[in-house]
């Protein structure tokens, strides 16, 4: 006889009711999340299982599930469905005899073999068969079966939220696979923070560094921080505003493609590259951060939280469009903009509402182009689809926003601080509107910050290349 469970209610068979050659089974296809929450739930983060290049170079050619991953899954089938709640482990005994790849199927099938009526137990004979019907572990258990019928609402399983910072981090990288490092000047790097995250950029191929800052400084910095400047352009000023400026001078000229703040403050490059008119392009520069949000699908764009403190209508149009331009060269075709503001309907006595509904106007005139555009919305229907639903809005942008373009540079900045420090966002910025993309880092962030912004600043720098040849280059 075989076990088949109801889909909603949790059922056990009793020791009364168990009988020799009784049996059931479960399938299960092992992805890469199912090995990622092993490793994080047990703590065993052998590279066989999480290094596909580690792995690859095994017997197994690749990556595999713990062993023990396969044994969690008789555990499943005793506990949850034969013989089911009140089931109590005495004995596992566990052979393993193939591996498990990603996207193996599995079938675990748990067939009684015997029973003792003075303690209540059962032994169990234990197979694991792949999709090949190959056996891929196998063994018995012994377990004290349940005396007492219970019937129970099937629990969920709580959440898991993998998000892997490193591996989204690589995954970034890959996207300049290919693409020649740039000229980049480093603007003041006249700290441990920013000269390394400079030269970390220039290890991974992203950027050639033209470091611009005082001589004694830079040169005891980097022999504290054990940075070798060998072979690396350095240009000599003797303070933050003469490093802004010369950093500006030589992108007019050609010189460099990308800017790179280094420890000075922002207000100090921007104002430099204003200055110059042969950087301008008739567009309001503004500041966009690109997110990885590990309970969101997809990256996010937050649109401008550093530069434009209280932006006018006209000078959003500019930021909206600068963001819509920068997600198009990350891959997204049509960016879908969530207008936020603190309510989803417009209403007179809050601007942001107002301008809201009439950037979305100006996209339906042409005036915003190749994008999506909705709003006002507030954060929570912007990027849940519930919320959206409970609210009936009905929108294609509400629930699934690529780029979030807020009020004001408060609220940008600390929504964008909050998914970093609270939500365990890992975030990259990069100003746009100028002849040149600027990096635009902040003190805290950390190397892997400055990397990825570097990379955004590249990937934008090839674009100019195309839009803009120049024989220079």
């Amino acid at each position: 006889m075989n076990f088949s469970p109801s889909t909603d209610l949790v059922e056990n068979v009793t020791f009364e009711e168990i009988r020799l050659g009784q049996s059931a089974h479960l399938l299960r296809t092992l992805t890469l999340a199912d090995i990622q929450a092993f490793a994080a739930v047990s703590g065993d983060t052998n590279p066989a299982h999480l290094d596909a290049a580690y792995a690859n170079d095994t017997l197994f050619h690749g990556v595999i599930a713990h062993g023990m991953w396969g044994g969690a899954l008789i555990s499943a089938l005793l506990g949850t469905q034969f013989p089911g709640p009140g089931t109590i482990y005495l004995e596992q005994v566990l052979h393993f005899t193939k591996p498990v790849h990603i996207g193996d199927t599995l079938t675990v099938t748990a067939t009684v073999v015997g029973k003792d009526e003075a303690q209540k137990s059962i032994e169990l004979d234990c197979q694991v068969l792949n999709q090949k019907g190959a056996r891929v572990l196998h063994g018995t258990a012994r377990v004290l079966a349940p005396t007492q019928k219970v019937r129970l609402p099937k629990v969920q399983a709580p959440l898991i939220q993998l998000f892997d910072p490193e591996a989204r981090f690589k995954e970034l990288l890959a996207r300049s696979a290919g693409m020649p490092a740039v000229r980049c000047a480093v603007v003041h790097p006249c700290d441990a923070e920013s000269l390394t995250g400079a030269m970390d950029a220039a290890r991974h191929g992203l950027i050639i560094p033209v470091l611009i800052g005082p001589e004694l400084r830079l040169r005891h910095l980097a022999q504290e921080a054990g940075i070798d400047l060998t072979g690396v352009e350095l240009v000599w000023v003797a303070h933050s505003h003469e490093a802004a400026e010369k950093a500006a001078e030589m992108a007019a000229k050609g010189e460099v493609e990308v800017l790179m703040k280094g420890s000075l403050h922002t207000d100090e490059l921007i104002h430099a590259v204003l200055a110059q008119p042969k950087l301008r392009t008739g567009r309001r520069m503004s500041h966009v951060f690109r997110f990885d949000v590990p309970l969101y699908a997809k990256p996010l764009l937050i649109t401008d939280a550093a530069l434009n403190i209280r932006p006018t209508l006209l000078e959003k149009v500019d930021i909206a469009q600068n963001a819509i331009d920068f997600a198009r060269l990350m891959g997204v075709p049509t960016p879908k903009v969530a207008i936020l503001s603190a309510v989803e309907t417009v209403n007179p006595n809050i601007p942001s509402t107002i301008d809201a509904a009439a950037l979305c106007k100006m996209a339906d005139r042409g005036q915003i182009t190749n994008a999506l555009l909705d709003g006002p919305l507030a954060f929570d229907n912007a990027i849940s689809v519930r919320a959206a639903q409970i609210k009936h809005i009905e929108s294609k942008v509400a629930g699934d926003a690529d780029i979030l373009l807020v009020p004001d540079l408060e609220s940008g900045n600390m929504l964008a601080k909050q998914l970093e420090y609270l939500g365990g966002a890992s975030g990259a910025g990069l100003v746009l509107g100028a002849k040149v993309p600027i990096a635009l880092t902040s003190r805290a962030d950390g190397p892997m910050n400055r990397v990825a912004s570097a990379l955004l600043a590249q990937l934008a720098a090839h674009n100019a290349r195309r839009d803009h040849p120049r024989e220079s280059w």
